[in-house]
C-alpha cells in the first residue's frame, strides 16, 4: 500500500491526486493539510482522511510515503523540502515554487535525501503530445516552436493570494513551464538564453534561444468568457522537413512535410496527470519526468519571470543550472 498525503489544497489541481486513489486500489489517501481547515476537510472527508492546519505536524503524524503538494504558490517552495526532508517522495502542482532561493533549496534537499521531486506537466501526457513525439523524426531537425497558452481569468472565483506578486509568482512563472518543458523535448536544447516579456499581469511571453533553436511561449489570462473552452492551447513546430500543430484544446495534431499535405494524425490514449508518476513512484522508480526535468523547466520559468521584470534582458541558460546555485550565480 503506497500512503498518500496532501500538504496544501488551495488550487484544484489537488485532485490529480485524488483521482489516482479513486483508480489504483494500492493507493491509500491518510491525510491532508492546509491553513484552511475547511479546505483540508473539504479534500480528506470522502476518503476518511486525517485533517491538519499544519503541513509539519502532518508529516510527523502521518508518515506518507508521497506528498501532492497543490498549496498557494508563494509557500510550495518551503513545503517540498520539508516533505522530502521528512522522507517522502514528492509530486506536485506546477509552479513548484516562486524564487529561485526555493528552487535552490528544493535541489539541494534532493541531493540530499536522494528523494525524487515529480513536476506533473500535464501535457505531456495529452494524446496529441504523445503522437507529436512519436512523428516529430519526421520534420527532420526542429528549429522554431511556438506556443500560445490562452487561459480564462474566471475572476469572481479566484482567491485573493491569486492577485498577489509574492503569493503567486507571476504569469511566465505560472503558465510558461508547460511548453518550456515540451519545447525542450522536442528541440533538444541544453542551453542557450532565456529571456520574458509581460503585459501587466495578465499577458506575456517567454523566449528561449540556443543552437539552432527558436522557442517563443505566449500565455494570458484574456480568453473571453464566451469562449467554449478554457483554452485554445496549441503549439507549431517547424522543421526542416515539415511542420505540425498541436492543437490540444482541439485533440488534434496536424502533419504537413515536404511529402505529404496537411492531415490529421491518429492519436493514442492519454494518461491521467499523476497516473504515471505515482506508478513509478510506488514501484520504486524515479518518474518519467525527472526531478532533474522539473528543476529545468522550472528554473526556465523563474529566468523568464525575472527578465521581463527587469527590463527583458536575456539571461544565459545550461541544463547544468539545475544544481543547486545561488540566483546571484545564475544571472553572472
Amino acid at each position: 500500500m503506497t500512503r498518500i498525503a496532501i500538504a496544501g489544497a488551495a488550487h484544484p489541481h489537488v485532485a490529480y491526486a485524488t483521482a489516482e486513489v479513486d483508480q489504483v486500489a494500492e493507493f491509500e489517501l491518510v491525510a491532508v493539510a492546509d491553513p484552511s481547515h475547511a479546505t483540508a476537510e473539504q479534500w480528506a472527508a470522502p476518503y476518511g482522511a486525517a485533517v491538519f492546519t499544519d503541513h509539519r505536524q502532518m508529516l510527523a503524524a502521518a508518515k506518507p510515503d508521497v506528498v501532492m503538494v497543490a498549496g498557494i504558490y508563494g509557500d510550495r517552495g518551503r513545503v517540498v523540502v520539508d516533505a522530502l526532508e521528512a522522507g517522502c517522495q514528492v509530486i506536485a502542482d506546477k509552479p513548484l515554487c516562486t524564487t529561485l532561493e526555493d528552487l535552490d533549496a528544493i535541489a539541494e534537499a534532493t541531493r540530499r535525501t536522494g528523494r525524487h521531486v515529480t513536476l506533473l506537466l500535464e501535457k505531456r501526457y495529452y494524446p496529441v503530445t504523445l503522437a507529436a513525439l512519436e512523428i516529430a523524426d519526421r520534420l527532420g531537425t526542429i528549429h522554431g516552436v511556438t506556443s500560445s497558452g490562452p487561459h480564462k481569468l474566471n475572476r469572481p472565483t479566484r482567491p485573493d493570494w491569486f492577485f498577489d506578486r509574492a503569493r503567486y509568482g507571476g504569469i511566465l512563472n505560472d503558465l510558461a513551464v508547460h511548453d518550456i518543458d515540451a519545447a525542450l523535448l522536442f528541440t533538444g536544447l541544453t542551453g542557450g538564453s532565456v529571456s520574458g516579456s509581460t503585459v501587466g499581469s495578465s499577458y506575456g511571453v517567454a523566449t528561449l534561444s540556443g543552437p539552432g533553436a527558436l522557442v517563443t511561449a505566449g500565455v494570458d489570462w484574456m480568453t473571453p468568457a464566451g469562449s467554449p473552452v478554457h483554452g485554445d492551447y496549441r503549439m507549431k513546430l517547424v522543421g526542416t522537413e515539415g511542420t505540425a500543430e498541436l492543437l490540444w484544446a482541439r485533440n488534434r495534431l496536424v502533419l504537413t512535410t515536404t511529402e505529404l499535405a496537411p492531415h490529421d494524425v491518429p492519436l493514442p490514449t492519454g494518461f491521467r496527470p499523476a497516473e504515471l508518476p505515482l506508478q513509478a513512484l510506488a514501484a520504486g522508480n524515479e518518474p518519467d519526468i525527472t526531478t532533474e526535468r522539473g528543476l529545468l523547466a522550472t528554473r526556465l520559468a523563474l529566468l523568464a519571470q525575472r527578465s521581463a521584470e527587469t527590463g527583458g534582458a536575456p539571461i544565459p541558460w545550461t541544463a547544468a543550472q539545475t544544481t543547486a546555485q545561488t540566483a546571484e550565480e545564475t544571472t553572472d
